[in-house]
């Protein structure tokens, strides 16, 4: 990146130390809000929270610009997917309910908390949600229920207040045999409808919104050990990768070729727990896992074997347990360990 006026070079990380062990994080896509992420704090009790931090560049460092009470661990944080600015400066958080919150400094207040299972005292906690990129007012859940609950927002003018936001469920489906733990929309036929899911059963299923009767399988793990996560090609729909629980591999799969992974990038000497494909690339993908190492593969090579990482950070003194790659700015990824949170220039 270029250096604009006499300001000194920029590093190439930059690093941000929490109160308390971190585990979600997102990076903001305003594009006012140059680097800014949402860190959610991973404190095994009910009292738990989330900061909203932001690079000051002049002085090198984060500063904590709100910071704000969740009830149990974050298991996803993410900002409104709107790059040009024009819905309200929004986040959401799931954990036993999904909450969409309206970022301010220094106050971040609740706008309204989704829950569908308004007859019982007892919620199954969601463990992952995707807010769609083409149509912000839908949100996806995945719950250890077995279900997946698509949700429409409504953002309502209120005289004498700006704006208040509310949701409702739009659907709600059975997706998997067993607990499903993560949930992304797909970029395909015009990135509203397609999304897939993956969950304890083993399985990748790709679901349509406008024909929800059939799922089509994808992928099944051949152990049937759990699918943790899942992340779409950010360029090319037909691209999704998937990692198993306690697997050293991230699988790659190709929707045109059901059932058989097309790649398998394996170099990491410890279990998986994150992935995230390039904004601007569609054969880049970084990988983190418990080894304390973020690798960078190409896999323009498909289907031909892809034995090394292009590239390999390897200083993180911990076990790495999140990795986002910034939407808006393609040149920086974000990664979380013990209570740490570090941009990485690439």
């Amino acid at each position: 990146m270029a250096a604009h006026g006499s300001t000194p070079k920029r590093k190439e990380i930059y690093k941000h130390e929490a109160p308390w062990p971190l585990y979600s994080m997102n990076w903001s896509v305003r594009p006012d809000k140059r680097f800014r992420l949402a860190i959610g704090s991973f404190v095994e009790e009910y009292n738990n929270k989330v900061q909203i931090v932001s690079l000051d560049e002049e002085v090198s460092e984060f500063t904590p610009k709100s910071t704000f009470d969740h009830p149990y661990p974050t298991t996803k944080i993410m900002w409104i997917p709107d790059s040009k600015g024009v819905f309200p400066d929004l986040l959401a958080t799931s954990g036993d309910y999904l909450r969409i919150w309206r970022a301010g400094e220094p106050e971040t207040r609740l706008e309204c908390i989704l829950n569908n299972n308004k007859n019982s005292d007892f919620c199954a906690p969601l463990t992952s949600f995707d807010w769609n990129e083409v149509d912000p007012n839908l949100i996806g859940t995945s719950s250890i229920d077995t279900t997946c609950t698509i949700w429409g927002l409504e953002t309502t003018q209120i005289v004498g207040r700006i704006n208040s936001v509310a949701g409702h469920v739009k659907t709600q489906l059975i997706a998997h045999d067993k607990e499903v733990y993560d949930i992304a929309f797909s970029r395909a036929g015009g990135g509203r409808d397609m999304f897939a899911s993956v969950g304890a059963d083993g399985s990748v299923r790709m679901f349509d919104l406008r024909h929800l009767e059939h799922s089509t399988i994808i992928y099944e793990d051949p152990q049937h050990s759990p699918l943790l996560r899942l992340a779409w090609n950010k360029q090319d729909p037909n691209y999704l990768a998937t990692v198993a629980m306690d697997a050293c591999e991230v699988i790659i799969l190709d929707v045109r070729v059901p059932c058989t992974p097309v790649a398998r990038l394996n170099n990491h000497r410890a279990c998986v727990n994150g992935i995230a494909w390039a904004p601007h690339s569609s054969c880049h993908i970084c990988t983190a896992g418990d080894d304390h190492q973020a690798l960078i593969w190409d896999i323009q090579q498909m289907p031909r074997a892809i034995e090394d990482p292009i590239l390999a950070y390897t200083a993180a003194e911990g076990e790495i347990n999140q990795i986002q790659w910034g939407a808006t700015q393609p040149d920086w990824i974000a990664i979380c360990y013990n209570k740490s949170l570090e941009i990485l220039r690439v």
